[in-house]
């Protein structure tokens, strides 16, 4: 087996699967021997052809940035000799690519869901607590640890889900803390929820109500704090009926048209783009071709790549969409006045990542090649299945909430560099590397790395669609959910008094 791997013909790098010393030699597809001239760490990028000061160096076949200096082959190519060639807001035509054949379905397949009484499914039977206000955190923690002692053999647990805003919020920073929340109550993974509020703040349940829409009050509860004389009394009393209604529910055969999928990656390394990446694009083209839906957000790490998924538009209207959230994200940062293209993190570098177009072409891959039905802002509910683009940014806690906002009962988290969190839904921890699967079991739920050691890929396609249908079904846990890390960050984007 090879020691470094190529992605693409049209690449002048190749990615080093083993560290290399000064002075060691690679053999490359013609047979030429070539001399390292650096130490390169494993993940990390090899030059094989020279490349002058200011020229593309290209990786996935396409520009990954522009060379600082003069290049030679064997050179470690990274951040002190490669810059990233992105710059300001860029204008962007219509050029629709043409399409690729959808993944073939699998016929007839299922999963065992809970329907809910408007249609929509879930993968648990939970019941959540969502406060309107931060400083009720701690009583609603406590509820949660009463309720879930009281109803664990009759629900799939009691959660909740703590917050520090709604209280001195105002404009449109409050209408985002609203809609992310009133998108969680909606989440059909909760078979039933409770809502405390305090009582005098901004956040006032009388007006997320509005957020929230029409609800059946079986399903959803309100409490306000203030008029309790002993709130976690009734509070428990309101979790009682709750988990009466939830216990009408059981799981039933339900087409994988109702699967609804996140996809994020958090900790990225060399190998992201390479192993775990790919895999999930291959479940996210299998989901849309199943009549599904797969959730693609952090949007400052589609800038460099978004040309490829603007291309992949299912219509102009579609276009439209993505080139003002790409343009809208690049407005936030000169608000902000933040340099755009200030990415990736230090954690991402140490792996390997050099620039934001390398790291965004590896990002990217995670929504496969199936066609962009929609966009979706901030804080919304998706509607329509296919591959949807999400308004959110990079970072995994505020992210990964917005896509089990959006409805994604299932989250696919990639990572090279691991993380313990989760959010509300099942996070499934893809490792990219063998190593960190290994190291640390007690995070990592599936290994793409095998992908590096002679795995094919259709082969660990299946195992990891063999997985999620069995995940949704309630037949396994994810380790989020067995250690009990359950978490949400809300965006925030304006004055607090």
């Amino acid at each position: 087996m090879s020691d470094w791997i190529r992605l693409s013909p049209q690449d002048q790098v190749v990615v080093a699967l083993r560290p290399f010393a000064p002075g060691e030699t690679l053999t490359l597809e013609d047979g030429t021997a070539l001399t390292v001239a650096d130490e390169v760490p494993k993940g990390h990028k090899v030059l094989t052809a020279a490349v002058k000061r200011g020229e593309d160096v290209r990786k996935f076949g396409y520009s990954i940035g522009k060379a600082k200096e003069d290049l030679k082959p064997g050179t470690w190519v990274h951040t002190h000799n490669l810059g990233t060639g992105l710059s300001g807001i860029l204008e962007y035509r219509y050029e629709p690519s043409a399409h690729p054949p959808a993944a073939e379905p699998k016929g007839g397949q299922t999963f065992m869901g809970y329907v809910r009484e408007n249609g929509d499914v879930g993968i648990r039977n939970e019941i959540w607590i969502l406060n309107t206000v931060g400083c009720i955190n701690k009583t609603c923690e406590i509820l949660a640890k009463r309720g879930d002692s009281a109803f664990q053999c009759r629900v799939d647990g009691v959660y909740h889900f703590a917050h520090p805003f709604g209280c001195s919020q105002l404009g449109d920073d409050l209408t985002y803390t609203q809609k992310l929340l009133a998108s969680l109550v909606n989440h059909p993974n909760a078979a039933g929820v409770l809502v405390v509020g305090l009582g005098c703040e901004n956040n006032q349940i009388d007006s997320f109500k509005q957020a929230i829409g029409d609800y059946d009050p079986s399903r959803i509860k309100f409490m306000k704090s203030q008029e309790e004389e002993d709130e976690l009394g009734r509070g428990l009393e309101l979790l009682e009926e709750l988990a009466e209604y939830a216990e009408t529910f059981k799981r039933q055969p339900v087409p994988v048209s109702k699967l609804k999928i996140g996809l994020k990656c958090g900790g990225s390394d060399g190998f992201s783009g390479i192993t775990a990446n790919p895999l999930v694009g291959t479940i996210a083209d299998r989901v849309t071709a199943g009549g599904g839906t797969a959730i693609l957000t952090e949007v400052p790490e589609m800038f460099g790549a978004e040309t490829i998924l603007m291309n992949r538009a299912a219509d102009e209207r579609v276009f439209g969409g993505i080139v003002s959230l790409i343009n809208g994200f690049k407005q936030y940062f000169i608000r902000h006045n933040q340099e755009i293209y200030e990415n990736p993190s230090p954690g991402n570098k140490a792996g390997g990542i050099s620039t934001l177009e390398e790291k965004s072409l590896g990002c990217t891959q995670k929504g496969g090649h199936a066609i962009v039905t929609d966009v979706v802002a901030y804080g919304e509910r998706v509607s329509r299945p296919g591959l949807n683009l999400l308004e959110a940014p990079g970072n995994d806690l505020v992210s990964v909430t917005a896509l089990t906002a959006a409805g994604a009962q299932i989250v696919l988290f990639t990572t090279g560099r691991g993380t313990p969190f989760g959010g509300p839904v099942p996070t499934v921890k893809i490792s990219t590397n063998s190593e960190l699967a290994q190291r640390k079991k007690g995070w990592i739920d599936f290994n793409a790395g095998r992908l590096l050691e002679g795995a094919a890929m259709p082969e660990l396609t299946d195992e990891l669609w063999t997985y999620l249908l069995r995940l949704a079904s309630g037949e396994v846990r994810t380790h989020n959910e067995t250690n009990g890390f359950r978490e949400i960050a809300i965006f925030k984007d304006g004055v607090i008094l």
